[in-house]
Parts: structure tokens; sequence; C-alpha cells
């Protein structure tokens, strides 16, 4: 059997060695945690009074941690750029997974609500970003479906954009792996608006001039914090994309039309990236 890219060598990239690589984690680190520190306690007040005032609509909070998240990747060091234009209209997000950078990157973008798998609402550390950010966590148990489709449309209702990563994993960021359809199943319940579209991201990471083009992916069994460190240390960054393509009404498709078309929208702008000239 002939290997596959999942075979491929995941301990990239290299932890930071010398003084002057950390002396750069922490010329990064230290701005960019602060920034979350402030915005996490600014995030608080700010959502009580939200609720108040608009209820269940995020108007306020979503734009917060979209110039929250910005500030961080400054403090990091990574430039990022964005194409396109935002839904407008009620609808979601499904976007191509390849980082934890994923959270900042996609966030800077455009104001989104991720949808991730329960187990991560116990992960320390990110359990609290995910909490005050209104992630939406689901379960796979048959029994809570009904349930969690509810909520899934209550939130799409109130105009939260949810953000879902169709993959069910992270790439190493220089391809995009099959759609999981099921998951489009969600968006064609019938307590839904009628004009509901989909909205196909694509995030692609530029690696450093001469680093491993694999540099910014975060896959397979790749520990957070040296990924994180390795990160922090890099004596100089490439830039990410972030690509809107245009979006897809939902009205007329099933779960796999919907699925093949944002994946082709996603896959394309990678192919078109990986053709030289």
């Amino acid at each position: 059997m002939s290997p596959t890219w999942r075979d491929a060598d995941p301990t990239i990239p290299a932890p930071p060695r010398g003084l002057r690589a950390w002396l750069r984690v922490i010329r990064r680190g230290v701005p960019a945690v602060f920034v979350l520190i402030v915005g996490v306690l600014l995030i608080l007040p700010l959502r009580a009074v939200e609720r108040l005032v608009h209820g269940r609509r995020r108007p306020w909070t979503g734009p917060h941690v979209q110039l929250v998240c910005r500030l961080v990747l400054a403090c990091i060091g990574l430039r990022w750029r964005r194409k396109g234009l935002p839904l407008r209209g009620p609808g979601a997000v499904v976007a191509n997974h390849s980082s934890w950078l994923d959270i900042l990157t996609l966030n800077a973008a455009l104001p989104v609500f991720f949808v991730s798998k329960s187990e991560v609402a116990h992960w320390p550390g990110i359990n609290i970003l995910t909490r005050v950010t209104d992630t939406h966590f689901v379960t796979r148990d048959p029994k809570l479906a009904r349930a969690q489709a509810q909520e899934f449309a209550e939130r799409i209702r109130a105009g939260h954009r949810l953000l879902f990563f169709p993959e069910g994993t992270s790439s190493d960021g220089r391809r995009v792996l099959p759609f999981k359809a099921t998951l489009f199943q969600g968006f064609l319940a019938d307590n839904l608006p009628a004009d509901l579209a989909i909205q196909p991201v694509s995030a692609m990471y530029h690696a450093p001039p001469g680093q491993d083009p694999r540099f910014y992916g975060w896959w397979a069994d790749m520990d957070l914090g040296p990924h994180l460190l390795s990160i922090l240390a890099a004596r100089r960054h490439g830039h990410v994309t972030v690509r809107l393509h245009p979006p897809i009404p939902v009205a007329g498709s099933d779960r796999k039309t919907l699925s093949a078309a944002c994946y082709s929208a996603i896959d394309a702008d990678f192919r078109r990236s990986a053709t030289p000239g």
C-alpha cells in the first residue's frame, strides 16, 4: 500500500532553540496573552448588556471577538488578508480546517460562532475561550439529535453565523479532506429561514520562506504546546489568505449536493494555489 500524507512525519515545526528564539516567544506571547485576557474580561459585561438590549442576538460581542483575534494575530506577527464579501441574510459558514490558528484567522476575517465537538468544552484553557465566545457544542448521540437541531435552528434565526468544519478533523494545511455530508442535514430543517444560504470559506496558510510548506498545519498527533511555541519562535512569518466564496442557497438542495458544492468551491481554491504560475 502506498503511503499517504497522513503517514508523513507530523513533528514539525521545530521547537524553539537558543536565546533569540525564546526572546521572540516572550516578545510575541506576552502581548498576545494580555490581549486575550483583556478581551475575555471585557466581553463578560458587554455580553450582559447586549443580552438586555438585543436578547439572543450578538451584534456587539461578535465584532468584539473579531477585533481581539486581529490584535492577537498582530502580536504573533502572522499577516492575513480577506478576499470576498461576507454573507448577508440568514446562513452559516463552512471552512477547511488546518490548525488551531483557524480560531484566530477565521474570527479575524468575519464574526462567527464556531461549532465544535462537546469534548473541546473540557480542554483546559481552551474551554474558557470557547465558553466566552459562545461556541456551539454538539454531541454525537442520536438521542440528542432532535434537541441539538432545535438549538441550531434557534441560533440561525437569531442571526448567528455558525461556522462548521465539515472535514471533521484538521489536515496539514496543504489539502482539503472529504466533507462529511451528514453535517449538512442540519441546514434542511423545516423551521429554518426559507432564504438560508451557506458560505464556503477557504483558509490558506503560506509558510515563511525556507520553511516546510506545512509549517502552520496542526494535524495527526501533534501536541498543541510545542506547536504554539514554534509559531511564536519563528524568525519571520508567512501569511494566511481567507477567501469568502459566493453563498450557496439551501433551497432546492439536499445534504449531498450542498456538501459537494461547498467542497468544490474550497478545493478549487487549493488547486489553483498549487498550480505553477
